[in-house]
């Protein structure tokens, strides 16, 4: 068993208003965001940076063909690395000086490129004793990024799951026990740059004989869906069993972590309809019987005779030889079914200090349930 911490580093650095108490006041957000988001490919040109009139020795605006757009931190970030610099460093330099630097190097110091911008319109803001029109550069990526809107993932989920909170699949409870849903302990989030949904079944949960030296036990089916607009982050999916979630959302126990990643490229939004949104409505119809019966029969599949050669065709050699000694420490025996193997792969991702290593391995170990079925 391995603990997951994905959900816990969310709930650790969302601020109030990045926290949603359903999908569905997570779906009207992003809706409500993408009705005012005006997508357009330009060129480093046509992008002009000036002292922001609000704050012009240390505000930075954006004038692209006539509209005046604020960058976001992020957007900043983007431009900045588009035109060759540190944005960190930039940002330490007076208004004037940074959008000179800016637009030298956007305009001179290299080959025109075309540009993928994402602007919002945002509230009306009062400058100059009127109400301006205030539109947001949210991201500025390659011409060919290929955008799934937050909308189009957080739909899918309030048809298949419902709100989020009265389904089979909700917010998880808090040691297992239904609490009520508050911004202080809800796994629903969203921003201006992405989206993170964790939703679990612990009502249904799947029936394990014989999951520890013999002895039963059960897991709750849960999964992460996560996304971005504007370039911070792949979209992916990941689905596992767990024991519980605490109170500060780590996911305790977790067995058979299986995850798809997708990065932002052109095909990006038809490789989102056909390898990420099925398994998601699948798992949604799936009862936790098919669950239960890939487990029994990878606790009754016997791996190859030579375990060696079985781990090593999935497992670099210093990994083989952890997860066969991590089995031994956890079951006092060596690894003899496709499940002991999976045992053995999360009980040394414990003992992994960074997460996306530890990830990477889980990764690997829930594709050996896929052997039951082949």
């Amino acid at each position: 068993m391995t603990t997951l911490m994905q959900a816990s580093r969310q709930w650790a650095s969302r601020p109030a208003d990045e926290r949603f108490l359903s999908l569905t006041d997570l779906r009207d957000a992003v809706a409500g965001q993408r009705e005012r988001s005006v997508a357009s490919v330009t060129t480093t040109r046509r992008i002009e940076v000036q002292p922001h009139p609000a704050d012009p020795k240390w505000g930075l605006t954006i004038d692209n063909d006539g509209t005046i757009v604020d960058p976001t931190h992020w957007s900043f970030g983007q431009l900045a690395s588009l035109a060759g610099f540190s944005a960190r460093e930039l940002r330490k330099l007076p208004a004037p000086i940074a959008a000179d630097a800016l637009n030298y190097c956007l305009r001179f110091n290299r080959d025109a490129e075309e540009v993928g911008l994402l602007r919002t319109e945002n509230e009306p803001v009062a400058m100059g004793g009127e109400l301006m029109a205030h539109h947001e550069l949210r991201a500025a990526t390659g011409p060919r990024y290929g955008r799934v809107w937050n909308e189009e993932i957080v739909t899918a989920l309030t048809d298949k799951f419902g709100d989020g909170r009265t389904g089979d699949f909700r917010v998880p409870g808090e040691f297992g026990q239904a609490v009520p849903i508050t911004k202080s302990n809800t796994t629903i989030y969203g921003s201006d740059r992405d989206i993170f949904v964790f939703l679990a079944d612990e009502v249904n949960r799947v029936e394990m004989p014989n999951r520890r030296n013999g002895r039963s036990g059960s897991l709750a089916r849960g999964f992460f869906v996560w996304n971005s607009e504007v370039g911070s982050q792949s979209i992916g999916a990941a689905f596992f069993l767990f024991d519980y979630a605490c109170s500060n959302r780590i996911v305790w126990g977790a067995e058979g972590f299986k995850e798809i990643r997708l990065r932002h490229t052109a095909s990006a939004p038809d490789r989102w309809l056909e390898e990420i949104s099925p398994v998601l409505m699948e798992y949604s119809a799936a009862s936790a019987a098919p669950i239960e019966q890939t487990i029994r029969e990878a606790q009754q599949k016997r791996v190859d005779d030579d375990l060696d050669a079985f781990l090593l065709k999935r497992f670099t050699r210093p990994e083989a030889t952890a997860i066969k000694a991590a089995h031994e420490r956890e079951e006092s025996r060596p690894i003899e079914t496709v499940w002991d193997a999976v045992t053995g792969v999360t009980a040394h991702a414990k003992s992994i200090e960074h997460q996306d290593a530890r990830v990477t391995l889980e990764r690997k170990g829930g594709k050996l349930l896929d052997l039951v079925s082949a």
